[in-house]
């Protein structure tokens, strides 16, 4: 038995300004409409599996949820969801979910592990590679795929095979793996012949991972069962308890265990691949133009030559330049020359240091009722767009330091203000003071639709004060 296992939680930051802390790169869409979470999700159910378990932060829940909505899949696949309180790499994720799954399928379930936020575009040879990891998997191999490379790529760690010690039809034993090279090393490893990318998928049973994990990573093993022994896993869906999570080392599975593990192969994989790692890679999805403009949204390009603009919802015009990113979103420009796009990371971490928002979240924001959207903010004012899904409510809070003024656009509303509850139709209103408890509710069957205009003399994010929630948010 073949589970698929998707890990979502890399933040994506050379993405920036569309991938940020509270929306990251597996919800990007990507030119056909699509994101690199549902693509995932789509090739992992053309396996055909029983289920897929999908390991994620808690706050992308809701995100991922919705986003898998979207997509039909062939019935009768369960979709389980195991949810980390703290990122800790991905050794300690992988081990969760190898509990997870030997809960339910016994240690002899294999489990196919997956980033989310990798496009394949080939999925008859993936899952032609699957077929022949999963082989290796019942002979007691720990699998991972490689990818030949097409360059001397330095952002890359590689896998030595042992091109001499074929290990079934497609397997190749591993010799080493190697961390990302200097230029010199990438092309020395191309000219070879013998090494791959090492893309960050893994096939193994479970039984054997857990037991590799015990014998090379001890200290994180026991970290992790003993998180799975103080988690709820009677509730849907499997929160991992925070306070023993947050505990264990972050660690890769590569350090932990693929790199000590005794029987360990490679399945070269003859599919495309791409970690969509930067802005370069996402720009090559776009065709180009006669001189090589790759446009994704509304521009003008005049006497320019090879640039990416990407636009959201706004003209942007170019004159006279060549070899630039432009990525505009609604609250943050992104210029940069296209050989530096591997350096987009540096403005997250400057970003952070300042502790500016924009490098956690969008003007948009999501939340598990629905999405709010800030429409304009001044001294002591803050105007939001605000959109409740049906049957979704906030929480039952209220703020020190601002009252709020609520007007229903489309939709209906229903308003606990104090000790009232009233139900609003569009064009009405309702005033909510500072320090009154208060919630909104959607009883309809289309998105309500609101403008809520903020006053008073802080207006933070952080100043609200939850009574009840029935999302498990504190």
């Amino acid at each position: 038995m073949l589970i698929p296992v998707i890990l979502s939680g890399g933040a994506g930051t050379r993405l920036w300004p569309v991938s940020r802390e509270a929306h990251p790169k597996p919800f990007i869409v990507l030119p056909d409409g699509q994101s690199l979470m549902q693509k995932t999700l789509l090739r992992a159910a053309a396996l055909k599996p029983e289920a897929i378990l999908t390991i994620t932060n808690r706050d992308y829940f809701f995100i991922t949820r919705d986003a898998y909505a979207e997509v039909e899949l062939t019935p009768g696949v369960a979709l389980d969801y195991l949810l980390e309180p703290v990122g800790r790499n991905t050794a300690p994720a992988i081990a969760a979910g190898a509990l997870r799954l030997r809960d339910q399928f016994g240690d002899a379930a294999t489990m196919l592990v997956l980033p989310s936020d990798h496009l394949i575009s080939d999925v008859a040879g993936f899952t032609e590679a699957v077929q022949a990891a999963g082989e290796l998997a019942e002979q007691g191999y720990l699998v991972t795929f490689g990818i030949a490379p097409t360059g001397a790529e330095t952002g890359f760690g590689y896998i030595e095979a042992d091109q001499a010690r074929k290990l079934g039809g497609a397997g190749l034993s591993v010799r080493r793996f190697v961390e990302k090279p200097s230029r010199e090393k990438a092309e020395e490893y191309l000219a070879s012949g013998r090494y791959y990318w090492n893309s960050g998928m893994f096939c193994f049973r479970v039984g054997e991972f857990l037991n590799e994990l015990a014998r090379c990573a001890p200290a994180v093993s026991e970290a992790v069962l003993a998180a799975w022994q103080a988690t709820k896993r009677n509730e849907q869906p499997v929160a991992i308890d925070a306070e023993a999570f947050a505990r264990i080392a972050d660690i890769s599975v590569d350090y932990a265990v693929m790199e000590k593990a005794e029987r360990v192969a490679v399945v070269p994989g003859r599919f495309d691949w791409s970690d969509i790692g930067s802005w370069q890679a996402l720009g090559d999805l776009v065709p180009a133009d006669a001189a090589g403009n790759r446009v994704q949204g509304a521009a003008v390009l005049v006497d320019t030559k090879d640039c990416f603009v990407r636009s959201e919802d706004r003209l942007v015009a170019t004159l006279g330049v060549e070899n630039l990113l432009v990525v505009d979103t609604p609250d943050a420009l992104l210029v940069a020359d296209r050989s530096r796009a591997q350096d987009v990371k540096s403005i997250v971490q400057r970003l952070k240091a300042s502790g500016h928002e924009s490098a956690r979240l969008h003007r948009t924001v999501h939340r598990p009722w629905g999405t709010y959207t800030v429409l304009e903010e001044g001294p002591r004012f803050k105007i939001k767009r605000i959109v409740v899904k049906s049957g979704a409510s906030l929480s039952l809070q209220y703020h020190h330091r601002r009252s709020e003024h609520w007007v229903v656009v489309s939709g209906s509303a229903r308003i606990v203000n104090g000790e009232r509850e009233i139900t609003l139709a569009a064009d009405q209103s309702s005033y909510i003071p500072a320090g009154t408890a208060h919630r909104l509710a959607n009883p309809g069957e289309v998105d309500c639709v609101m403008i809520e205009v903020q006053s008073g003399d802080y207006l933070g994010e952080d100043d609200i004060v939850r009574l009840e929630d029935n999302y498990g948010r504190s």
